[in-house]
């Protein structure tokens, strides 16, 4: 389980670094001010959430698997595509509704955190 969480994390980081990039070089001058800042929040959380995964494979690997930190893991990852992926596809589309969906990828990452806490209660 633990090289599952090490190298969606690593995945993750890497495609965040590039959409950050992208970001930074590709988009400049082509979303409105307004819609580069969801972008960019959307960046920061899937970094962020992408090293958070490699955590949680840290943990695994240290102290064995659980099913609560294979919860942690899941939501987490959950988090990044709703939370991330919504502000993403709203920068490029402008569709504002989008924003509806975006809490739903926030409660996954607060839900993940709290999994981890409980995973190492545990041990």
């Amino acid at each position: 389980m633990w090289k599952v969480f090490v190298i969606l994390g690593a995945i993750n980081a890497a495609v965040a670094v590039g959409f950050g990039a992208f970001g930074a070089h590709g988009l400049e001058g082509k979303l409105s001010d307004r819609l580069m800042e969801v972008y960019q929040t959307g960046v920061q959380y899937h970094i962020m959430h992408a090293l958070g995964l490699l955590a949680i494979g840290l943990v695994a690997a240290y102290v064995g698997g659980s099913v609560s930190l294979s919860w942690s893991g899941w939501l987490l990852f959950t988090g990044i595509v709703v939370f991330s992926g919504s502000l993403y596809t709203m920068a490029f589309t402008g569709i504002s509704w989008l924003g509806a969906i975006t809490p739903i990828g926030g409660t996954a990452f607060i839900a993940g955190w709290i999994m981890l806490v409980i995973a190492v209660l545990k041990v």
